[in-house]
């Protein structure tokens, strides 16, 4: 009891030391903007809690993959039971700004089907060989597998939050954007000030590289590659992308999805990040589904460590907001070289070392 005692002592007076104080001050701060109600959207948000030099400032949802409300649920409920309550998550949009699931049944009646539709979603195509949840209305949230959240949400909305954090932190907070940018666009209408006070805002999407068509790929590699432009996380809110695409921020980088390209959360390697059984760990090996690529992991490592890109480069950027079949594509154009209706230049991240980033995965979720 005496040993336990002082090493409680000792641990408060550690936590109260200048050298102590200093670290914390120097964490990168960070709001994690996700539409995450499984394994692969809930993932990197571990990856990001668990790295020491990092605050997550708060985690905010937004209506992409599945429903706002469902995600906030699932997020909550990670959170609760990984140790991790203390950090707020603030539900966002349900619907995106514009668009909506009649004009997205529309335009495929006219152009097509989509690959891929999230919250929109009617029902899995038959050759889709993973676990899915079926779908169900915007503001129903289904008894969640591993239970369901004890802790409320943060009150207020995701827009209200970013435009506070970034009040009371000026030009320190990043903004991890890992679904469609609605929360973004919102908090910048709200209020125009918001882009400059934001350190830097990282999203995802796009294909530039181009694949072999006539080579063998996975049931995700085929969403896209017939259409590498049309990136869901900008076609389900075109006109929000359009706003972050032609607001200046202080850095704007996007995340190809060329840079997962050979990333996939394999069942060896789930079980290596999941071998230490702690909390995380533990989370993990309890709800993931092998077999998924690491979007938003990629994304994640991509912020957290900049030596494992191994491809980069620029180019001005917007998204196409004419109805037809390519409302909602990316348009891009030669560094400063577009038609001057506000498109900024972005720095696109088009590879990443697969072996390192593998193993900051590993690393980060087996803490």
């Amino acid at each position: 009891m005496l040993a336990l005692l002082s090493l409680t002592l000792a641990l408060l007076a550690g936590a109260t030391m200048p050298g102590h104080a200093a670290d914390a001050a120097e964490r990168r701060k960070v709001i994690i903007d996700q539409d995450a109600f499984e394994g692969p959207g809930l993932q990197p948000i571990l990856m990001l809690l668990q790295d020491p030099k990092v605050e997550v400032l708060g985690i905010t949802t937004v209506s992409g993959d599945g429903w706002a409300p469902e995600e906030t649920a699932a997020t909550l409920r990670m959170l609760e039971l990984v140790g991790r309550s203390d950090v707020p998550v603030v539900t966002g949009a349900v619907f995106p700004l514009v668009n909506s699931k009649a004009a997205s049944d529309r335009r495929e009646a006219l152009y097509g089907p989509l690959a891929y539709k999230g919250a929109w979603t009617d029902r899995w195509p038959p050759d889709n060989t993973m676990k899915r949840r079926e779908a169900h209305g915007p503001f129903e949230v289904p008894v969640l597998p591993e239970g369901m959240p004890r802790i409320a949400a943060h009150p207020g909305s995701a827009a209200e939050f970013l435009l506070e954090m970034t009040r009371k932190y000026p030009g320190e907070v990043s903004v991890i954007a890992m679904g469609p940018l609605t929360n973004l666009a919102l908090a910048q209408r709200l209020d125009p000030e918001f882009a400059n006070r934001v350190k830097e805002v990282v999203t995802e999407g796009g294909e530039f590289l181009g694949r072999d068509l006539s080579a063998e790929h996975d049931e995700f590699a085929m969403q896209t590659a017939y259409s590498p432009r049309m990136s869901f996380n900008h076609f389900f809110d075109p006109e929000a992308a359009h706003v972050v695409f032609t607001t200046k921020w202080n850095r704007l980088v996007l995340v190809a999805s060329d840079a997962n390209t050979g990333i996939v959360g394999t069942q060896p390697l789930l079980d290596r990040a999941t071998v230490s059984g702690r909390p995380a760990a533990r989370y993990v090996k309890q709800t993931a589904q092998a077999g998924f690529p690491l979007w938003d992991e990629v994304e994640a490592a991509a912020w957290l460590d900049p030596t494992l890109v191994t491809r980069k480069g620029r180019m001005a950027m917007d998204v196409d907001l004419m109805p037809g079949a390519n409302y909602g594509a990316l348009l891009t154009w030669a560094p400063g070289k577009g038609p001057g209706l506000g498109e900024q230049d972005v720095e696109v991240v088009y590879r990443l070392d697969k072996t390192r980033m593998e193993t900051l995965f590993v690393e980060l979720i087996g803490r």
